[in-house]
């Protein structure tokens, strides 16, 4: 190849390139700002119920957690550790999900909060935006009680016991699980690279019990996020594997053959006469 066709052709890919990115940098803006914004003009202020209610839970909670008996009861209600028993933390964990974390700004914190939960509300809908921060709240949570019983070492993958006593609070966790689910789901790249991205370089350089909860998190947002409209094809999985298993561990009976009624025989042409001859003769 001569260099002029190595120029045209440097140039036709960073063309292609170009392109593709545009395109994907205007569905995005498409799916992140114009679709929520046409919502949110049909619908109204009402459309962010749940966004100005969590936003509202994390003030309240601060405000509380500020003076000494309030923070034994912020405590008490949404106060999670992996030391304390496992259905108390299940108990506790909706609670915690609007008490903030000990180590993170919660004016900065409040501001993704509310966007989160703003764009999952839009575009998802209330239940669907409540049980896609439960569960990525929940993956985390139970997933670092896992890796603190490991303990240190296994590849890096265990947690030491004295983690066991942190304080595990703060909606981090339901904020990047809902980020990475509507990148996920909306195709949303540049999103998902801000999202997860940050949550390695977080949990990189600072390992701590909150950076692998929030992997977690990401993690279990993005399978929720791949299996987003494919119910009927897993019910039709499941379906076919029940019916197998029904048919292997109970086997079918062999069909039963029908028999046939025995037939009676036809009369010939040459005995036909005989019988109307004998008819005849007997009246």
């Amino acid at each position: 190849m001569t260099t002029e066709g190595r120029i045209d052709w440097c140039r036709a890919l960073l063309a292609r390139l170009t392109r593709l990115a545009g395109r994907t940098l205007r569905g995005e803006w498409h799916a992140i700002v114009v679709e929520p914004v046409r919502r949110l003009t049909r619908r109204g202020l009402s459309a962010l119920l749940l966004a100005f209610v969590a936003a509202f839970g994390v003030v309240f909670f601060h405000a509380v957690a500020q003076h000494p008996l309030g923070a034994v009861w912020v405590t008490r209600l949404g106060g999670v550790r992996a030391e304390l028993p496992l259905w108390l933390s299940l108990l506790r964990t909706p609670v915690s999900l609007y008490v903030p974390a000990l180590d993170l700004p919660v004016w900065a914190g409040i501001t993704q909060l509310f966007l989160a939960f703003a764009w999952a509300e839009l575009a998802l809908g209330r239940a669907r935006t409540l049980a896609i921060s439960y569960a990525a709240t929940v993956a985390g949570t139970l997933t670092a009680r896992v890796m603190i019983a490991l303990g240190p070492g296994w590849w890096g993958l265990g947690l030491p016991h004295a983690d066991a006593q942190v304080l595990d609070t703060g909606p981090s966790a339901a904020v990047v699980g809902l980020f990475t689910y509507l990148s996920v789901v909306k195709r949303a790249p540049v999103v998902f690279t801000l999202t997860g991205g940050s949550m390695v370089w977080e949990s990189v350089a600072v390992p701590n019990l909150a950076g692998r909860e929030h992997l977690i998190a990401v993690a279990a947002a993005i399978v929720l996020g791949l299996l987003h409209g494919r119910r009927p094809r897993l019910r039709a999985c499941l379906r076919a594997l029940l019916a197998v298993q029904d048919g292997g561990a109970a086997p079918d009976a062999p069909p039963a053959i029908p028999v046939p009624p025995p037939s009676v025989p036809a009369r010939t042409s040459a005995e036909r006469p005989k019988d109307t001859a004998m008819t005849s003769l007997e009246r």
